[in-house]
């Protein structure tokens, strides 16, 4: 028997510009680039991915006028949080869920060993939300299509462990954690200053607005091992810091130190 699960494995941010917000990335946090997907040409996009842990960082910019990322950095007033991409052992279930709750499929995606579906982002509301499986992917070591062949060799925990959680900010957090809980499949609590709904290897957190952005992908929080080294160098590059976290490309970076 197929052992199910639903995971957070990949968190995208969307800029104008690609090479800055990558090299802060980097350099803040000690990654490296291990892939950049030619078939996000398609959408008139270029981007880089990196590993942190077992999970990844994608950056996305458009490379012309007219892009569903171009309007989307125009909505939300600069660069920012875009895409939530959870995996799964297969898509069936998942196709049949959210065409049994009336949630549309945007994009289906299909690519050798590779399937995914990105959600109509009007039915999930928050962020674009994805999907996908990757033939033998069940080991979080083991192949995961969207990073290519090779993202293990690219791999540095000396500063970052993982990625714990993401969160999302709207105008009625609990509306949209009860949205996504029902997408997802998954129970919504209530915490002191958020709903919450727990992924195998992570927690959505769902927040009122932290700024005039409107709704989004607002943070993502990571369990590191070197919080001085990364709120350093964050500073050294202009970056604003403080003793919680960073922010990268319109996105808070939540640091929870772990040995």
């Amino acid at each position: 028997m197929t052992t199910t699960y639903l995971r957070l494995r990949q968190l995208c941010l969307v800029a104008a510009q690609l090479a800055p917000v990558e090299e802060d990335l980097c350099a803040v946090f000690g990654v490296k680039v291990c892939h950049r997907d030619p078939e996000v040409g398609q959408f008139g996009l270029h981007n880089a991915l990196m590993p942190f842990g077992t999970s990844f960082v994608e950056v996305v910019a458009p490379l012309r006028e007219g892009t569903t990322a171009g309007r989307y950095i125009e909505r939300r007033k600069g660069d920012g949080g875009y895409m939530v991409i959870l995996d799964s052992e297969a898509l069936p279930r998942w196709r049949a869920h959210v065409d049994t709750i009336g949630v549309r499929i945007a994009a289906p995606l299909a690519i050798g060993d590779y399937e995914g579906m990105q959600l109509h982002p009007r039915d999930t509301g928050g962020a674009l939300l994805e999907i996908n499986t990757t033939l033998n992917g069940a080991d979080l070591t083991g192949p995961y299509w969207p990073a290519g062949p090779h993202w293990r060799d690219a791999v540095s925990e000396v500063r970052v462990r993982g990625i714990t959680g993401a969160v999302l900010q709207a105008d009625d957090p609990a509306a949209l954690a009860a949205r996504w809980g029902r997408i997802l499949q998954r129970p919504v609590e209530r915490g002191d200053a958020d709903w919450h709904l727990r992924l195998d290897n992570a927690t959505l957190r769902f927040v009122a607005p932290r700024d005039d952005r409107g709704e989004g992908l607002a943070g993502i929080e990571l369990a590191v091992r070197d919080a001085s080294a990364i709120r350093n160098t964050a500073e050294a590059r202009g970056l604003a810091a403080d003793a919680t976290g960073v922010s990268i490309g319109g996105v808070r970076f939540a640091l929870h130190s772990h040995d």
